[in-house]
């Protein structure tokens, strides 16, 4: 059973991490699994295999990307957001390795890689792992608090367009049009996959949900004393992380400001990402931030040296930092919403907050450290929730039976 996962962007970043561990998990049960991708990072795998190979080929990606953004020119007030036409992009059925597949696995197929065209030219049987909402939508990335993805999109509020057919409307008639009726569509959430139920572009198609991994080898704990020392960390003070990275919007930067605003200034503040020093520094908190972190090493003594993993993330296919911090038996607190909300069992491995009521994450912080024998058991508890229900191997025993239930 050869499989071919089609997967757009830097193999480094957020959404590709997560189909990479995919492919690596079912590498070790001998399934014969190959990424194509636009990716320069090849991550020293000669199972990935890049159209990047040449100055002419990243040209041409540079060009591809840029032409699908020139298509919001006509929107000049448009919000600062990543949206996607889905316009342009390699057909791949032409290659060798589209030939050779007996699957053919999407994951996130943006800027500029796939050309939603070519998805009609499929002949073999076809998932699309959704990774984002991007697949449902009439190019948004995440809709926010709009809804009109469930009857076919126009007048859309992220292009602050006032047409019943504008960009968006374009967008979504075209998947209705190019995506094949046979697709077996993956949600890496329940809330995902319901989106996807009740959208314009899928509905009555085929759906579940099958969650994101993480490589629980790799993130596994270290002792929080030694992490401390290397990151330069007090270690007479409860430390509470947060990180992303990029703090913006999505992610619920302005709940974190707020709820860090009612905490005992007796914490110590880690963060991970980009953020604004200028508005944690108005915080009055002791605080480091270690910048954005590539490497995983990096990662696990960010999340081994703190007692608590803060993600108030508003809107999240999954949450993949909060897995990974459980992982290195750091608890998490999160808002009770979209994806998180199916990684953390309230009061058992974290603490789910009321959406999105930055008092709430408060009474969660303190909750979680003010007795130590319970918080130990919620260390054990997170770790235990990774390895048993988000490890990659597990993960990919899910989709090697999907996979043969389709050839």
């Amino acid at each position: 059973m050869n499989i071919l996962h089609i997967i757009g962007g830097d193999l480094n970043g957020g959404a590709a991490r997560g189909a990479y561990w995919l492919h690596l998990g079912l590498k070790k049960l001998e399934v014969d699994s190959k990424i194509f991708t636009n990716s320069k990072i090849t991550l020293d795998d000669d199972s990935v295999i890049t159209t990047i190979k040449t100055k002419k080929d990243k040209a041409f990606n540079i060009v591809r990307a840029q032409l699908d953004n020139l298509l919001l020119m006509f929107y000049n007030q448009k919000k600062r957001i990543i949206f996607s036409s889905g316009v342009f992009g390699i057909d791949f059925t032409k290659t060798k390795e589209y030939k050779e597949a007996d699957i053919i696995h999407l994951h996130w197929i943006n800027a500029g890689f796939v050309n939603i065209k070519h998805l009609k030219k499929i002949d073999k049987p076809i998932i699309w792992t959704m990774r984002d909402m991007w697949p449902l939508t009439g190019g948004c990335h995440f809709s926010i608090d709009c809804d009109r993805y469930k009857v076919g999109c126009g007048y859309c509020q992220q292009l602050k367009s006032n047409s019943s057919f504008d960009l968006s409307k374009m967008v979504v008639n075209r998947k209705k049009k190019y995506i094949p009726k046979s697709i077996k569509l993956v949600g890496i959430s329940n809330w995902l996959t319901e989106c996807a139920k009740e959208s314009f572009v899928f509905k009555n198609f085929d759906i579940t949900t099958i969650h994101n991994n993480i490589n629980a080898n790799d993130f596994k704990p270290i002792q929080k004393s030694i992490a401390r020392d290397i990151l330069g960390l007090p270690q007479n003070k409860k430390i509470i992380l947060a990180g992303a990275q990029n703090f913006d919007f999505y992610k619920g930067f302005d709940k974190l400001l707020a709820a860090y605003n009612k905490l005992s200034k007796d914490y110590f503040l880690l963060f991970f990402g980009n953020i604004d020093n200028r508005l944690v520094n108005k915080l009055g908190f002791e605080y480091k931030s270690l910048g954005f972190l590539a490497d995983i090493v990096s990662m696990r003594l960010a999340y081994s040296s703190a007692d608590i993993f803060v993600a108030p993330s508003l809107i999240d296919a999954f949450g993949k930092t909060l897995a990974e911090s459980m992982s290195c038996k750091t608890p998490v607190v999160c808002f009770d919403a979209t994806g998180p909300k199916d990684i953390v069992t309230h009061k058992k491995d974290g603490y789910k907050a009321k959406p999105f009521d930055s008092d709430d994450l408060v009474k969660g912080i303190e909750w979680i450290l003010e007795n130590e024998e319970r918080y130990q058991e919620l260390c054990s508890a997170a770790r235990e929730k990774v390895v048993t229900k988000f490890d990659s191997k597990k993960v990919a025993k899910q989709y090697i039976e999907l996979y043969q239930s389709l050839v």
